[in-house]
């Protein structure tokens, strides 16, 4: 069962109101999820709010600290004023998505793909703001991971290969793309390798349709050398492939 901000509104409303969170502050036994190992899940209410009329997927593996702690923070600071569950779901949705310099290559990098273009709007940005309504952004596993108290990036332990993340991909990420209202027409742009081979085995398992995983596309950390000759190495082949499945 999915946990939700029900779950955990009085434990959040305990945290001091403030803009940043310390890792001592929130990787507590108060939020851990589940554990094996060194591996450790805490909540976030960061993937709750879903947007079933979405037309484009962007897919990461999960969210890291600095997404979590801008979901908290917003939960707490609304949850000083409301008991709109739903509406505070939706506003950590929109302020905590690939925050900071994550979403800002992000949207440079699919307006170099031209995806603007053909959604006839002036920049991909409008996806995070006023064309929220064709957008859905979501992690493989919703929760934040950390492996020895670090931001997980799916490959020590490899994603694909450990059962006890990987459930977590089968109880959840499935669940939510088979909600989408038109699951096989949306555009699936994972994050990176280690999602895109997930999607990739989905696809396998006929869980996902053939040709709409948009293969190549880098993750946009800054921490990832390669991202810009990954880019660059696959532009031409993206945008085609955006094109003809968009168009």
């Amino acid at each position: 069962m999915k946990k939700t901000l029900n779950d955990y509104k009085e434990l959040i409303k305990k945290l001091p109101i403030k803009n940043k969170y310390t890792k001592e502050e929130l990787l507590t036994k108060d939020f851990l999820i589940d554990k094996d190992n060194n591996i450790e899940i805490y909540y976030a209410p960061h993937n709750e709010y879903f947007n079933k009329d979405a037309k484009i997927f962007i897919i990461g593996i999960t969210p890291g600290f600095q997404q979590m702690n801008t979901a908290i923070s917003t939960a707490r600071k609304e949850l000083e004023h409301t008991d709109n569950i739903e509406a505070i779901q939706y506003k950590c949705k929109v302020l905590a998505r690939f925050s900071g310099s994550l979403r800002k290559n992000i949207i440079s990098m699919l307006d170099d793909l031209k995806l603007n273009e053909i959604m006839n709007i002036k920049s991909t940005s409008e996806l995070f703001e006023e064309k929220d309504y064709l957008l859905h952004t979501v992690s493989l596993i919703p929760y934040p991971v950390f492996v020895k108290k670090e931001n997980y990036t799916g490959h020590t332990p490899k994603l694909i290969k450990n059962d006890f993340l990987m459930k977590y991909v089968y109880e959840n990420f499935i669940n939510e793309f088979k909600r989408l209202e038109n699951p096989e027409n949306v555009l699936l742009i994972p994050l990176g390798k280690a999602v895109e081979e997930i999607l990739l085995k989905l696809q396998e398992d006929k869980i996902i349709s053939k040709n709409q995983i948009l293969l190549g596309f880098p993750h946009p950390s800054g921490a990832n050398v390669n991202r810009v000759k990954q880019f660059k190495e696959n532009k031409d082949y993206m945008e085609k492939f955006i094109k003809e499945k968009l168009s």
